[in-house]
C-alpha cells in the first residue's frame, strides 16, 4: 500500500510547488516625485522585486486609487521585458488607520465608557430618591412618634434628599460635559474618515525575465485626483514703499496615498492625453494675452549659489571649502573668515553646510575684511547668506507653453482633500499708488496700485488677500487676461480720505420755456485728506448723454475736470497735502418736453 501512496504525495507536492510558482508576487512602491498640474498630477514611484527567470506576474502596490490607464509607464533594465500592464483598485484590503485616527478612537472609547459609568450612578441616585420619597409619609405605628423623634426624622429626610440631589446634579453636569466631548470626537473622526484612504491601487505586470535577480522598477502615471490653484498675498506697509506680492499655491489631492517627503513640482499646464494625429484647420488670427517669458535667472549662479561681481575671486577648493584668489599672507596659508548670516563660523562648521541651503556669497578682500572683523579676517572674509523661506527653495522654469515651479525641499501633502498652502515666490514691486473714488456710486476712496512689467511675474488668475499697513482689509482678484501694459490692483478702502457729494439747491433751478422744461443742476464734491502723508486722488463723476433729439444736455461748468464728451465722464487728478480739503463743482442743464418725465438722479 505504501508504494502507491508515495507517488501520490509526490504529485501533490509537485502541484503545490507549481501553484506557488504561479502565484503573483507583490511588492510595495515608494512615491518619489509628483508634478501637480492645474488639473491632475503625474506621480512617480520606485519599487524593487526579486524575480526568477522565466514568465512571472508582479503586483506593485501603494499607487493611487485613480489612474489614467493610458498614462502608465513602467521602466526596468533590459533583462526584464514587460509584456502587459493592468491597473485595479484593491477593495478587499482594509485601509490602515492613521495614528491620529487610532488616538481619536481610543479617546472616544474612553469617553463612552466614562459616560456609561456616570449613567449607572445617575440611575442609582434616582432610584434612591424615589425610595426616599416613597417612605416619607408617617403611617401605622409611626403615628405615635414624639415631637423630638419626628424632628429627627424630618432632618434625616432633608439631609439625605439634599445629598442625593446635589450628587445627581454633579453627575448630570459630568454627563453633559462628556456628551459635548463625545460629539466633538465624533465630528473629528468623521473629518478624518473623509480622507480618501478607503482603498488603494495596484498595477499588475506580466513579465518575461531573462535572468534571476533583484530589479528596480520606475512607475509613473497621471491621476485626476489632484490639482493646484494660485492665490496671492498683497502687502503694503506704506504707500511710500514697494508693494510685496507673495505668490502662493493651494495644493489639493485625494489620490488615496499621502505624499510624504516627495519632490514636488507645480506646472501651469493641463496634461493632454489625446493621441490623435494632428489635423490642420483654418488659422483665425486674433488678439491673445500670452504669458511672456520670465527674466533669465541671475547669471553667475553655480550650484544654487548666486554670485556678484566680486565672487569671481572665490575659488572652490572642496565641499564646503573656499579660498579667496589674491588673498596672501606670510605663509600663504591664511584661510578666509566665514561669516554666515552675520555670525562668524569656523572652517570646519562651514564645511558641514549643505551647498543647497546657500542663497548668496560675497567676498571681502583683506583691507575691507579686517576693518570689519579685525585680524582674524587677515585672509579675507566670505559673507554667506542662507536661504530662509520656502520661496528661496523654489526654482521657476519658464517653458514655451507653461511655467513650472520646482520645490527643492521634500514636501508633505496629505490625501484629505484640504488645501495645503505653499509659498512659491515673493516679489518686491515698485508701484504707483493712487486713490480712486466715484462719489456718484460710492463715497469711499479706494487705494489702487499700478504695476508695470507684470508680465515677468508669471501670474495666473486667482484670489488675493489684501494686507494694508499690517491689517487685513479684504480680498481682491488678479486676472491677467483682462489687463494690458499695467496691472491695476485694488487694495481696499481707506476711510481717512473723505469724500462727500451734494446737490447745491441754491445754484440749481427749474424753468419752463414754452413747451419745454429747462432744469439746471449744480453739484459740489468735497474731498479731504486726513492722512499724515500726501496722496494722489483720481476722482470721477459724470453728466448725462441724451439719446433722443428732443432732449438737450449742456455742460455749463466742468469745474477744471477733464471731459470725455462721448461718454460724459468727468475726471479730476488731484494731489492733496496732509489735512488738505478741496471743493469741486460742476454744472449742467437738461432741456426736455415739459409733459415728459426723465430720471436725473
Amino acid at each position: 500500500m505504501l508504494k502507491y501512496f508515495l507517488p501520490v504525495v509526490a504529485v501533490l507536492l509537485s502541484a503545490g510547488v507549481s501553484f506557488a510558482a504561479d502565484k503573483p508576487q507583490k511588492t510595495n512602491s515608494s512615491l518619489t516625485s509628483v508634478t501637480v498640474y492645474r488639473s491632475g498630477a503625474e506621480m512617480q514611484h520606485k519599487a524593487t522585486a526579486t524575480l526568477q527567470q522565466g514568465s512571472s506576474e508582479l503586483i506593485i502596490e501603494g499607487v493611487s486609487n485613480a489612474v489614467d490607464i493610458n498614462s502608465i509607464q513602467v521602466n526596468c533594465r533590459a533583462a526584464v521585458t514587460i509584456l502587459g500592464v493592468e491597473f485595479s483598485s484593491n477593495f478587499l484590503q482594509p485601509a490602515k488607520p492613521s495614528d491620529r485616527m487610532l488616538r481619536l478612537k481610543d479617546s472616544l472609547g474612553f469617553a463612552q465608557k466614562e459616560k456609561q459609568k456616570i449613567q449607572v450612578q445617575i440611575a442609582t441616585l434616582s432610584d434612591l430618591l424615589e425610595v426616599l420619597k416613597a417612605n416619607k409619609d408617617i403611617k401605622g405605628s409611626q403615628t405615635g412618634l414624639s415631637v423630638a423623634e419626628l424632628v429627627k426624622l424630618m432632618d434625616y429626610y432633608k439631609q439625605k434628599s439634599q445629598e442625593l440631589q446635589e450628587e445627581l446634579a454633579i453627575q448630570n453636569e459630568k454627563q453633559k460635559a462628556l456628551d459635548l466631548r463625545i460629539a466633538r470626537l465624533n465630528s473629528q473622526v468623521a473629518e478624518e474618515e473623509k480622507k480618501n484612504t478607503t482603498k488603494s491601487g495596484q498595477v499588475h505586470l506580466q513579465l518575461s525575465v531573462a535572468a534571476s535577480g533583484s530589479y528596480d522598477f520606475t512607475l509613473s502615471y497621471i491621476t485626476p485626483n489632484a490639482y493646484w490653484t494660485p492665490c496671492y498675498d498683497i502687502r503694503v506697509d506704506n504707500i511710500n514703499k514697494p508693494l510685496q506680492l507673495i505668490y502662493k499655491s493651494k495644493i489639493i489631492q485625494t489620490t488615496g496615498i499621502d505624499w510624504e517627503k516627495v519632490k514636488l513640482s507645480l506646472s501651469t499646464s493641463v496634461p493632454n492625453q489625446w493621441g490623435n494625429a494632428p489635423v490642420l484647420k483654418s488659422w483665425l488670427l486674433s488678439y491673445i494675452n500670452p504669458i511672456t517669458a520670465m527674466d533669465k535667472m541671475l547669471e553667475g549662479k553655480v550650484g544654487g549659489v548666486e554670485t556678484n561681481r566680486e565672487l569671481e575671486e572665490v575659488v572652490v577648493v572642496g565641499y564646503g571649502t573656499a579660498k579667496i584668489r589674491g588673498a596672501v599672507s606670510a605663509d600663504d596659508e591664511m584661510e578666509p573668515l566665514y561669516v554666515v548670516n552675520g555670525a562668524p563660523m569656523s572652517k570646519s562648521e562651514f564645511s558641514k553646510l549643505n551647498p543647497s541651503v546657500i542663497k548668496k556669497m560675497e567676498v571681502l578682500k583683506e583691507a575691507s575684511a579686517t576693518s570689519l572683523y579685525g585680524a582674524r579676517a587677515a585672509g579675507g572674509a566670505i559673507l554667506v547668506t542662507l536661504k530662509e523661506g520656502l520661496s528661496d527653495y523654489v526654482t521657476v522654469s519658464d517653458n514655451q507653453l507653461n511655467v513650472v515651479f520646482d520645490i527643492a525641499l521634500p514636501y508633505d501633502v496629505p490625501t484629505n482633500g484640504k488645501a495645503q498652502t505653499a509659498i512659491l515666490k515673493e516679489h518686491s514691486i515698485a508701484s504707483d499708488y493712487k486713490f480712486y473714488t466715484v462719489p456718484k456710486l460710492d463715497v469711499d476712496a479706494y487705494l489702487l496700485a499700478d504695476i508695470a512689467g507684470w508680465e515677468k511675474l508669471n501670474l495666473l488668475p486667482g484670489e488675493a488677500n489684501i494686507i494694508f499697513e499690517g491689517t487685513y482689509v479684504g480680498k481682491s482678484f488678479i486676472d491677467p487676461a483682462n489687463i494690458s501694459d499695467t496691472l491695476n490692483l485694488t487694495l481696499g478702502r481707506d476711510k481717512r480720505v473723505v469724500v462727500k457729494k451734494e446737490k447745491l439747491v441754491d445754484l440749481s433751478s427749474v424753468k419752463f420755456l414754452g413747451s419745454n422744461k429747462l432744469q439746471k443742476l449744480t453739484y459740489e464734491i468735497t474731498v479731504r485728506n486726513n492722512k499724515k502723508d500726501p496722496v494722489k486722488l483720481l476722482l470721477k463723476d459724470q453728466y448725462p448723454i441724451p439719446t433722443l433729439k428732443e432732449i438737450e444736455v449742456e455742460l455749463l461748468d466742468k469745474g477744471e475736470a477733464v471731459v470725455d464728451k462721448e461718454t460724459g465722464l468727468l475726471s479730476w487728478n488731484l494731489s492733496l497735502a496732509p489735512n488738505e480739503t478741496r471743493k469741486l463743482r460742476f454744472t449742467y442743464s437738461v432741456k426736455y418736453p415739459k409733459d415728459r418725465t426723465i430720471n436725473l438722479n
